[in-house]
């Protein structure tokens, strides 16, 4: 069994290593907390509105109806929200946080 550890954190820490998520001469006992922390986006700020639903509302006022085509080529009819300063279309039933009342 400590056999299979010692080679499961060996090969944690080559992948991490080889994927940049840790610095040379990190800890084995670091390598699965490092791993996890960045993988998971831990302390990063939530993604901003798409380019495309920001595009869609420019020159609009807030609640205004509009239509866009995603980065995926998909087609979206959604509503202008205001949030955080930035005025973007939230696809019609959901894509984000309820609009403050």
């Amino acid at each position: 069994m400590a056999r299979q550890y010692a080679l499961l954190a060996f090969l944690t820490v080559a992948m991490a290593l080889l994927s940049g998520m840790l610095p040379p001469g990190a800890s084995v006992e670091a390598a699965p907390t490092a791993a996890a922390s960045s993988a998971a986006g831990v302390g990063a700020p939530p993604p901003g509105p798409p380019p495309e639903a920001i595009a869609a509302c420019k020159g609009k006022a807030e609640g205004a109806q509009v239509s866009f085509t995603g980065r995926n080529g998909e087609s979206f009819a959604g509503v202008c929200r205001l949030t955080n300063g930035v005025l973007a279309a939230r696809p019609a039933g959901g894509g984000g946080p309820p609009p403050p009342r």
